[in-house]
């Protein structure tokens, strides 16, 4: 996403749209629905961040099958609608979020209103007075009312005590972040970043792969080697489109193994969402780079818009998993790396800029895919992820949507993923557009601190790298 792309959003109202219970001045007042049959079907969460998240989940709490074709969602404008898709249904105890933002806006005073197809018969509505933080959504799901939450779009809601939330903490490490790269190297549109060693790889959301090298100061700057000097173009596995690739990551076998990126659509069909993961052999000298693999994840995934899709990618191995108890989701039962066949082994965490959801999936070598993990970040966009091996722990980064926070992870007891620590950005970097995080690893440790390093999307001032510190 580029800078531009982000204060145009900003510079607009954004908003959500939700049927349920009234929210007005901090009160919650339940509203009957009068729509028969439809009385089952509720406005079950509302995401309105004030920036790139405008969602609405409807939730099914009957016994019967809904169909919802054409019925239609409305802020508090009667002008704004957004047409439900014909053949959408909802079966018993489904959920299904829209993202409204292509139609209209959801202000932090709005109104969200769920219509029959006729578009008169109001069947649900929620009210709200302050821009969700992260997530409005109805506890118990169907039945209660709204409350602030963790966002878990096409989910059950977080109803847990305090939303799932942890209090953010000072950054474990430097307070200051310097710029990592000459001015200018580098233009807007650097986004995921992942270090291997003496290279560091940059995607780069215009279509390209970077391959950075060390500039002997701390910083990198572009391999001019092998057809490296201005990035190399990608392409889908038929050599045509422009994959906006948002995050790079590595399996536990390096790059000769391939390199795998995260992308939300072809850039040459914009309005279209493609929520792919592709893997690029970067052994050749040209300029272009054509995906050996595509496991295109698009129709497995809740909707989103076509620029808020997968922005952040990791790769965690199998061996953590299984140690640390993690529970495969498609089958409720432990983990299995054995049941999936030849794949990386490992799974691929994915992060959503416009729901900050994260998902895992097993990408196995015959191009099949499962997904074994849906789980909130508790934040408003996930735009990077990053797998620290030292610390067995997933990092989690937002950016100036939410104020540079990170986030880690690890597999709980339950065997899910859990937040465990919740951090803010160094104090000495202001609030940029940070979409790409890097760690070195443990051989670059010294005095009990380790460099770590962010992409900035804006190339504020002039940088898209800056390099901070964190304890080892």
């Amino acid at each position: 996403m580029t800078a531009s792309t982000t204060r145009r959003r900003r510079r607009g109202l954004v908003r959500f749209l939700v049927a349920g219970p009234l929210l007005t001045a901090g009160a919650l007042t339940a509203v009957p629905a009068h729509a028969g049959p439809a009385d089952d079907l509720r406005i079950n969460e509302v995401v309105t961040t004030g920036d790139v998240n405008d969602s609405i989940e409807l939730y099914n709490k009957g016994t019967a099958t809904i169909d919802v074709s054409g019925w239609i969602l409305k802020d508090d404008d009667n002008a704004h609608s957004y047409k439900i898709a014909s053949g959408t249904t909802l079966g018993p105890g489904a959920y299904r979020a829209f993202d409204v933002h292509g139609k209209f806006g959801l202000g932090p005073d709005d109104d969200a209103r769920l219509y029959t197809a006729d578009g008169k018969t109001l069947v649900d509505h929620f009210s709200w007075s302050g821009h969700s933080a992260p997530s409005w959504s109805r506890c118990p799901d169907g039945t209660g009312t709204f409350r602030q939450a963790a966002v878990t779009l096409g989910a059950p809601n977080n109803c847990g005590a305090g939303g799932g939330g942890t209090t953010p903490v000072a950054w474990p490490g430097s307070g200051t972040a310097t710029a990592a790269d000459a001015s200018n190297a580098f233009g807007e549109d650097l986004s995921g970043l992942f270090q291997e060693g003496g290279v560091m790889w940059g995607a780069r959301n215009s279509g390209e792969l970077w391959r950075l090298v060390r500039d002997g100061s701390g910083g990198w700057k572009p391999d001019t080697t092998n057809g490296w000097g201005s990035g190399k173009k990608v392409h889908y596995p038929n050599g045509s489109g422009t994959p906006d690739d948002e995050g790079v990551t590595l399996t536990g076998s390096g790059s000769t193994a391939g390199v795998y990126l995260a992308a939300e659509r072809d850039g040459d069909s914009s309005a279209t969402s493609r929520l792919s993961v592709l893997r690029y052999d970067t052994s050749g000298s040209g300029t272009a780079l054509t995906a050996a693999q595509e496991w295109n994840l698009t129709s497995d995934l809740p909707p989103t818009g076509s620029n808020l899709g997968l922005e952040g990618i990791a790769w965690v191995p199998d061996s953590y998993l299984t140690t640390a108890g993690f529970k495969d989701a498609s089958t409720g039962a432990a983990y299995t790396p054995g049941a999936y066949g030849s794949h990386t082994g490992g799974v691929f965490f994915l992060g959503v800029e416009g729901t900050g959801m994260i998902y895992g999936y097993v990408l196995q070598d015959s191009g099949a895919f499962t997904r074994v993990a849906s789980m909130s970040s508790d934040m408003g966009g996930v735009m990077e992820l990053q797998w620290e091996p030292q610390t067995s722990r997933l990092w989690v980064v937002c950016d100036d949507t939410c104020s540079g926070q990170h986030r880690t992870m690890q597999v709980d007891a339950s065997g899910a993923f859990a937040t465990t620590a919740v951090y803010n950005r160094p104090t000495g970097m202001p609030n940029y557009n940070n979409e790409g995080f890097s760690l070195a690893g443990v051989d670059e440790c010294t005095a009990g601190s380790k460099p770590v390093y962010w992409a900035d999307d804006s190339n504020d001032g002039g940088h898209a790298l800056r390099k901070g510190a964190i304890t080892c």
